[in-house]
């Protein structure tokens, strides 16, 4: 399985009402300082309705991906219309954080 493969089988495993962080995808495959390239994996997808994509945030909770998305509102509509709660611009991670498992 390619490595983008493995992301997108992460983030499809991303229950509703939660979220995960790029950094945490990137330790889930052994990418350990690849964040950043879970982003560009996920931004190539051009918004497959398969691959929920709107539930991968940075790891203060913060929406760094939604520019990629149809609106700027987007994602933060999803995520509210799934559960997730805002603190002003930030998801409040105590409760929404999902942590994907190791991928051998």
């Amino acid at each position: 399985m390619s490595v983008n493969e493995n992301i997108f089988k992460i983030v499809k495993q991303i229950p509703i009402g939660k979220v995960t962080t790029y950094g945490a995808i990137a330790k889930a495959i052994g990418l350990q300082s690849s964040a950043r390239y879970v982003g560009w994996a996920l931004n190539s997808t051009k918004f497959s309705s398969d691959i929920p994509a709107h539930r991968v945030v940075n790891r203060l909770g913060e929406l760094t991906g939604k520019m990629h998305f149809p609106t700027p509102t987007y994602m933060r509509e999803m995520l509210e219309s799934e559960g997730v709660e805002f603190a002003g611009d930030r998801i409040i991670m105590e409760e929404h954080l999902w942590i994907p498992p190791l991928i051998n």
